[in-house]
């Protein structure tokens, strides 16, 4: 993928927090107007007391789900964990992987937060204008917004809330599991948000793009982890 250079990532936190409000601005959400053939899930892995990283995008056929392309990236990661700002810590890598993919997705999934961000600014929005792709946030736990309960059946869903105004949804992608978030990222509206997490999500919790990316990099974290071990002891 062709990824353009649109800010620094080794930055303060202040200037991380004026980045994102510079860059919620750019973010557009509309219909998706094309047909939507390859979708990608990303997702990042860390090693415990390490700063090392792998960041994983797994392209799928759509509507079909069939795997076609896998790669994955190991980085040290420079940006400390601070919630707001995950994608500095995060996105650096996940470019690297992306770098790397020859079939070009139509829609990613992201394991993280969309518009549902205090500067509406998440992980899949900020993704999203740095690639102009439609990218969805998949996230387990909401960080911003207030939503009433969610109905027990597959399907069931909630909006999501912040100074009253729909920021995402809270849906239940299996019948007495406990429900996801998702909110758009970037070039999707939240209609179509919950139409494609619903058609990925059967019969797992979590949508396939993002569940076959928490896999891969969930395997090369333990073999790379194994083989260091082997080396030189623990990382």
């Amino acid at each position: 993928m062709d990824i353009p250079d649109l800010h620094r990532w080794n930055v303060t936190y202040e200037e991380a927090v004026n980045i994102q409000k510079c860059l919620k601005d750019e973010v557009i959400l509309k219909k998706i107007d094309k047909k939507i053939k390859y979708i990608a899930g990303l997702d990042v892995a860390y090693a415990k007391g390490s700063k090392t990283v792998w960041a994983g995008v797994v392209v799928l056929d759509f509507p079909s789900l069939v795997r076609r392309e896998e790669r994955w990236s190991q980085k040290k990661v420079s940006f400390p964990y601070i919630p707001g700002l995950l994608s500095f810590r995060e996105i650096p890598a996940l470019l690297d992987a992306l770098k790397k993919i020859e079939l070009e997705p139509d829609l990613i999934f992201c394991d993280g937060q969309g518009i549902a961000h205090p500067r509406g600014l998440g992980l899949a929005s900020h993704l999203g204008v740095l690639l102009h792709k439609p990218t969805i946030g998949c996230a387990k736990s909401p960080l911003i917004g207030e939503f009433g309960p969610v109905g027990e059946k597959r399907g069931d869903y909630v909006y999501l809330r912040y100074q009253q105004r729909v920021i995402g949804a809270v849906i239940r992608t299996r019948s007495g599991v406990k429900p996801i978030f998702i909110s758009p990222g970037y070039g999707i509206q939240l209609k179509d948000c919950i139409r494609f997490v619903l058609e990925t999500c059967s019969p797992y919790r979590i949508p396939e793009p993002t569940r076959q990316a928490h896999l891969l990099v969930s395997s090369v974290r333990c073999t790379k982890i194994d083989n260091s071990r082997k080396r030189s002891g623990p990382i």
